[in-house]
């Protein structure tokens, strides 16, 4: 990375911190404005909503928002963990423990300032082992000055996606959402390699691209296989890092995803509800375990062509790709490195929608969106065979309890290298 590029990074993440830390003012504001508005209004008005409780649930969404405010500031407590300093002054060599416990995060920080995250739960779509060794960061890191940045609503839209994502990977009341697009990968998964022992499990290497919050990479684990997540978000790197290695019983915190909008809502106990995590303990991962985490840039990570520490060309037996490769600005390239980085005869299993991350950016980064038929006869020429191809219809990160939802037709195969 040049010097440039350190620097632009330092600064992103300083402000993502920033962001964590300024929640709880910039959520308070948002919901005083609710006050503001009804102080606005004839007193005979004011007096009907107060005969409802309207007040009352202004005042109870103020405490949700502060609870959550306390959870968010436990993510970034220890923000060197992912490298150097970035104060001006910091020293830039930080390689530390990771955990309490058995897991363990192995990351490789390749991050960019900016770029797209994996929020698939709002209408506009943009954006969006464990080893047993320690936690590497290269350039990432802490120093921050929340007084610097000021927070956007883009920013905290981000922040409250990422709330939402603990729910889905990391609640009871997920379960449901992420078994219909988790449990047939992992189906797939074990039916490819369904003549492999469990004991050789851990001898066969498993890829998690756009791995989130890393519930699905933490399942494949328990599987047995060898398992890395890559992640490029710093939100989701924040609260991935925190939920598996910061917690040492089930349901030990909780959190109101559900306080930051009062549209569509069906009634008070809805929008307020609580929802406790983690549902498992992330640090029950069987003996010998491999599971680990990969900070940055799928492409930039994956699609070089060799590294002394790990050379990735032909290096992995299966690759999960769950709501990712419409993340993808060149599409080309995303399967290219899939089926480059594969063993022969490897497998490549998907599920997910085409709701093209770039389209219609306003940063002018290039975009190439392809319809479904497309991308699948683009994977036949880059050297894929496909199968066992379904629709799955599924939500991603949604209110269950709300007024509205958007449902997935989400694609689902399994797709082999050819040899």
């Amino acid at each position: 990375m040049s010097t440039s590029e350190i620097e632009e990074e330092k600064i992103h993440f300083s402000n993502v911190i920033s962001t964590f830390l300024s929640y709880e003012t910039y959520s308070l504001a948002v919901n005083n404005r609710r006050r503001k508005d009804l102080y606005t209004l004839p007193q005979a008005d004011q007096d009907l909503l107060a005969e409802i409780g309207y007040k009352e649930k202004l005042e109870e969404v103020d405490r949700a928002i502060v609870s959550n405010a306390d959870f968010l500031k436990k993510l970034v407590a220890d923000p060197e963990i992912f490298g150097h300093d970035l104060s001006p002054e910091g020293d830039e060599d930080s390689s530390l423990p990771a955990s309490q416990g058995q897991v363990h995060s192995h990351v490789h920080d390749r991050s960019r300032g900016h770029g797209h995250g994996h929020d698939h739960g709002s209408i506009h779509g943009q954006e969006q082992g464990h080893g047993h060794g320690p936690f590497h960061g290269e350039g990432l890191g802490h120093g921050h000055d929340p007084g610097r940045y000021k927070s956007t609503e883009f920013d905290m839209d981000k922040l409250r996606s990422t709330l939402k994502q603990f729910v889905r990977d990391w609640s009871t009341e997920g379960q449901e959402e992420r078994e219909t697009t988790y449990a047939p990968m992992k189906e797939a998964l074990l039916e490819h390699f369904s003549g492999i022992s469990e004991e050789d499990r851990r001898k066969l290497r498993v890829l998690v691209p756009g791995a989130g919050l890393g519930r699905l990479a933490y399942d494949v684990a328990k599987l047995g296989f060898s398992c890395q997540g890559n992640e490029f978000s710093h939100y989701m790197l924040l609260a991935s890092f925190f939920i598996l290695n910061k917690n040492d019983q089930i349901g030990q915190h909780t959190i109101y995803p559900y306080v930051h909008t009062f549209s569509n809502v069906a009634n008070r106990a809805a929008m307020l509800r609580a929802i406790s995590i983690p549902d498992v303990l992330p640090s029950d991962l069987p003996p010998n375990s491999n599971f680990s985490l990969v900070a940055g840039d799928f492409e930039e990570v994956y699609g070089v062509e060799s590294e002394e520490s790990e050379p990735q060309s032909g290096q992995w037996d299966a690759i999960l790709t769950c709501f990712f490769i419409d993340t993808a600005k060149n599409i080309v390239n995303y399967l290219r490195i899939m089926h480059k980085i594969l063993t022969p005869g490897g497998v490549w299993i998907n599920v997910g929608p085409l709701l093209w991350h770039w389209e219609n950016n306003s940063t002018n980064d290039p975009s190439v969106e392809l319809d479904l038929e497309e991308v699948k006869e683009l994977a036949r020429k880059i050297g894929f065979d496909i199968s066992n191809e379904k629709t799955i219809d599924t939500t991603y990160t949604n209110n269950s309890e709300g007024m509205l939802g958007y449902i997935y037709h989400a694609a689902f195969w399994t797709a082999t290298k050819r040899t």
